[in-house]
């Protein structure tokens, strides 16, 4: 696949996701009366214009975006079809749109893919006999619940055990065998050994017969020392050729790690780099069972429905969760990204699919990704910091309470203040994709 077309596709996509976002608060102010003084697709110069009832649709040469310019928008003005005139309710529904509407059109993206595909039902397929003699679990039973969370899809458990980390001292499971279900408590499994601080993804199927490509690395882990990145494959340990994540878990079942340096090879970006690291005696723990989070099995189109909420609840779960845990210092400036970084991923993934697993696996990468892109977005706008939709509906919801509007003043400046903190942050993460990327 031409590069020059990946990384066009990928610039349209997160195109669309902003202009569907700008599309809802568009849709609502037309609802509600509110003169639209602009609608544009695109950001830059105007490429086409065309004015009708009061607004003027514009198409713009960068395809990067979208806008949305209301009447009496960040102003007090008492001209018809204003927005500032608008009761707090109708303000609000406006706001809100378009956020809601990322979610739409992220659960409208969800049914192509599990229509296409299907759901990865959270299946186990390995137990550990410590596990099995304390719970009974055994292959083929479904997990549904995990520490009072209900589990739909194996991501969701993936998810939770990795950004919430495992209890030490007790996990509640619930399965389900022949149709009914079996709640357990029970120890985890403690492990103490030595780490890399790697994690890799599986590809395709169960078996682990894609290339070793890292998921992540883990922050100021053995290999984020060494400078191995997300997304860096390993072709080597010690020497040794490695080229599936078989290759690697065999090597390392027979040479398990040590005090000892390793030596990996690595690829990047084309370009193969050894480097050496000392692994780190950790101590931690783990479910003692291994579960699908990875394979799809095909559902009907009625079940697709259920499962697009599904998978809109997890990514906006994932994201709210992530944004915890970059909170809490466990991620590092390597784990933040914007619109530099989304390209470049989003390239890397069709052309990595592409080459695998052919055009529509590299589609339906893309459109995973929009789907993650959209549902981001989502969430991004709805925290309550100035400038953004949740600051807004922060100052409207105090509105209601108050019962009067904050003098338009007080508001221009929280806006102001918080328009100058975002174009800081959105500046550092600019550089920041630049650095990680180039």
């Amino acid at each position: 696949m031409n590069k020059f077309i990946e990384i066009l596709v990928a610039i349209i996509m997160v195109g669309i996701v902003i202009v569907v976002h700008e599309f809802g608060h568009f849709l609502l102010a037309k609802v509600n009366g509110v003169v639209v003084k602009e609608f544009s697709v695109g950001m830059g110069p105007r490429l086409l214009s065309k004015k009708f009832k009061g607004t003027t649709y514009s198409l713009k040469l960068l395809p990067f975006g979208g806008s949305c310019q209301m009447l009496g928008e960040g102003e007090d003005s008492d001209e018809e079809g204003s927005f500032s005139t608008k009761s707090v309710w109708k303000r609000i529904s406006i706001v809100i749109a378009g956020p809601l509407f990322n979610f739409l059109l992220a659960f409208l993206l969800s049914l192509i893919i599990l229509n296409v595909i299907g759901y990865d039902r959270c299946y186990v397929y390995n137990v550990s006999d410590e596990i099995a003699e304390q719970t009974g679990l055994q292959e083929d039973d479904v997990i549904v619940s995990y520490q009072g969370h209900k589990i739909r899809v194996g991501r969701e458990l993936s998810m939770y055990e990795v950004l919430d980390g495992i209890d030490s001292k007790n996990i509640k499971i619930t399965y389900v065998r022949d149709g009914k279900k079996i709640t357990k408590v029970y120890a985890p499994v403690k492990n103490a050994q030595y780490y890399i601080g790697i994690r890799y993804q599986l590809n395709g199927e169960l078996e682990g017969n894609g290339p070793m490509v890292l998921a992540s690395v883990v922050n100021n882990g053995a290999a984020a020392k060494a400078g191995l990145k997300k997304d860096d494959k390993i072709v080597g340990i010690n020497g040794v050729s490695v080229s599936t994540v078989d290759d690697f878990i065999g090597y390392t079942d027979e040479h398990p790690f040590g005090d000892e340096p390793v030596m990996i090879m690595y690829e990047r970006d084309g370009v193969t780099y050894s480097t050496q690291m000392t692994p780190k005696y950790e101590e931690n723990y783990s479910l003692g069972f291994d579960y699908n989070y990875n394979y799809r099995e095909k559902i009907g189109f009625f079940k697709s429905l259920k499962y697009g909420a599904v998978e809109v609840d997890y990514w906006i779960k994932s994201v709210i969760k992530s944004l915890g845990y970059m909170l809490k210092g466990k991620a590092s400036t390597e784990d933040i990204g914007g619109p530099v970084r989304v390209v470049s991923e989003m390239t890397n993934v069709m052309e990595t699919s592409y080459k695998t697993d052919g055009l529509l696996y590299a589609f339906l990468n893309l459109i995973n990704w929009t789907i993650l892109l959209s549902a981001n977005l989502g969430v991004m706008n709805l925290l309550p910091i100035p400038a953004l939709d949740g600051g807004r509906l922060l100052i409207y919801i105090i509105e209601v309470v108050r019962g009067k509007k904050m003098k338009p003043e007080h508001e221009g400046m929280i806006n102001f203040i918080g328009f100058v903190l975002l174009m800081l942050l959105m500046v550092f993460i600019l550089f920041n994709d630049i650095r990680n990327v180039f």
